[in-house]
């Protein structure tokens, strides 16, 4: 099968890819992060930027709250790789550039990429296609989710050390699960090597968001109910501490938008800051 025969990723991970090469493209130094290779993977038309989703003045919050997330990962797993830990997990890996932007903090580690089959056939091409191809410490790990097997046990068969351990990293994806299936996916992290690291973001309730940004939120989730993708769970900070608290863990932390926004965001003269809704759950074993 060929690279054009491939069912491209879905649209969101398409999104963030291109939302990532606008921030260096459009927003002003410094930049929170430089990721244009999602753009050279996707390679869309020359009016892309046109698109309504792309608009460059009406996507800053969102903008901003993607690369921001992204940079705080990055920074975890740098701050973790300095303590020894050499095993760095991406769960719904999408079209993520860490180890082709990242050589310096890349090549310490083993990255581990899992996604639909279809997504990692698709984007193993690509990285062929553009030159880069899949360097010898990044695993792809191709997981059907709906068959029920544990990712875990399909890690340890792609070389994943179980006894060692690991950042794992998931972002974006919890507002798509159900309260039980999130219960779940924690559970199986707290079965990690001690040591372990994980990060994964988490989507408020409207009420929760800034006034003025309502209005935007809520038609982001009616776009997502009628392309097929519902948001199916979102979590006050104290439900999704105690979920965490519920699957066995003890060390937990949350990091609020706010603190998102003061990190990276601080004394920019063009005013970029993340919009509110979205938040991180760091937690270890």
């Amino acid at each position: 099968m060929t690279p054009a025969e491939r069912t491209i990723p879905d649209h969101t991970a398409v999104r963030v890819a291109l939302w990532r090469a606008m921030h260096v493209q459009v927003d002003s130094p410094p930049h929170v992060l430089v990721d244009e290779i999602g753009l050279k993977l996707v390679e869309p038309d020359a009016n892309w930027r046109a698109r309504p989703d792309m608009h460059p003045e009406g996507t800053r919050g969102y903008r901003a709250s993607i690369v921001g997330r992204a940079r705080l990962i990055e920074d975890l797993v740098e701050e973790e790789c300095g303590k020894g830990v050499d095993q760095y997990v991406i769960l719904g890996a999408g079209l993520d550039t860490f180890a082709q932007r990242r050589p310096d903090l890349a090549s310490r580690l083993t990255v581990f990429e899992i996604d639909q089959p279809e997504t990692q056939a698709w984007k193993r091409d690509r990285l062929e296609a553009i030159g880069l191809g899949v360097p010898k410490n990044l695993r792809l790990v191709p997981v059907d989710f709906e068959s029920g097997e544990s990712w875990r046990e399909i890690l340890s068969r792609k070389g994943f050390d179980a006894k060692r351990p690991a950042v794992v990293a998931s972002t974006g994806v919890t507002m798509y699960l159900t309260r039980e299936a999130n219960l779940a996916t924690l559970r199986e992290v707290a079965k990690l090597a001690p040591g372990s690291t994980f990060a994964t973001t988490f989507m408020l309730p409207t009420d929760l968001v800034r006034a003025e940004e309502r209005a935007t939120y809520t038609m982001v989730q009616d776009r997502a109910r009628g392309a097929g993708t519902p948001f199916v769970s979102l979590f006050r900070p104290d439900e999704f501490l105690a979920l965490a608290r519920e699957a066995g863990f003890r060390e937990i932390e949350h990091v609020s938008g706010a603190e998102i926004a003061r990190r990276y965001f601080a004394n920019r003269h063009d005013g970029l800051i993340p919009a509110t809704g979205e938040e991180f759950l760091i937690v270890r074993t």
